[in-house]
């Protein structure tokens, strides 16, 4: 194992193809693996602006989030997580979205990104207002499309639950 992090480090796409196996073992889609991967370049790239942009990490970081998450879904991760019963703490509430939920998630993201970087936000407070803006137009479109359609988004479905055939492969 420790070989193959080893090869990782010098070839990140062997990562990222190890992390499409995992999910595909995991039961989740094609389609969904490459919404999951596409949210996590989405983040890196939120992530990577914040910190450009004088934001702490960690606290702040978390702070922004759920501002964003409150403005896409009127929810922020923790009640988020209760409200798809993920108890425990290692649970990532990104691996139990719907493709839905992944898609409204990057919309929030990348939307702040871009209202960041456009507005020259520097700083925590600033950053904070380019997040709930963010989140802001994610949760129009959210909202518009649950007229439309005439469902939710913000689903309590998640994907805890494995097959005996999964579970043995993960196993192997």
């Amino acid at each position: 194992m420790g070989y193959e992090r080893l090869e990782e480090i010098e070839n990140p796409e062997l990562a990222a193809k190890r992390m499409r196996e995992l999910y595909k073992i995991k039961g989740y889609s094609d389609e969904w693996i490459e919404k999951r991967v596409r949210g996590i370049a989405v983040r890196d790239e939120l992530t990577g602006e914040w910190k450009k942009r004088g934001v702490k990490e960690r606290k702040e970081y978390s702070i922004l989030t759920a501002e964003i998450s409150k403005a896409t879904f009127g929810v922020v991760p923790s009640d988020y997580k209760k409200l798809k019963k993920l108890t425990n703490p290692k649970d990532n509430l990104r691996d139990h979205m719907t493709d839905l939920e992944l898609i409204f998630t990057m919309l929030g993201e990348a939307s702040t990104t871009e209202i960041a970087r456009n507005k020259d936000a520097q700083g925590f407070i600033p950053n904070r207002k380019a997040a709930i803006a963010g989140g802001s137009v994610a949760g129009k479109a959210r909202r518009d499309l649950e007229r439309k359609s005439g469902k939710k988004v913000v689903s309590k479905q998640n994907f805890k639950e494995l097959s005996e055939r999964e579970i043995k492969k993960l196993s192997h």
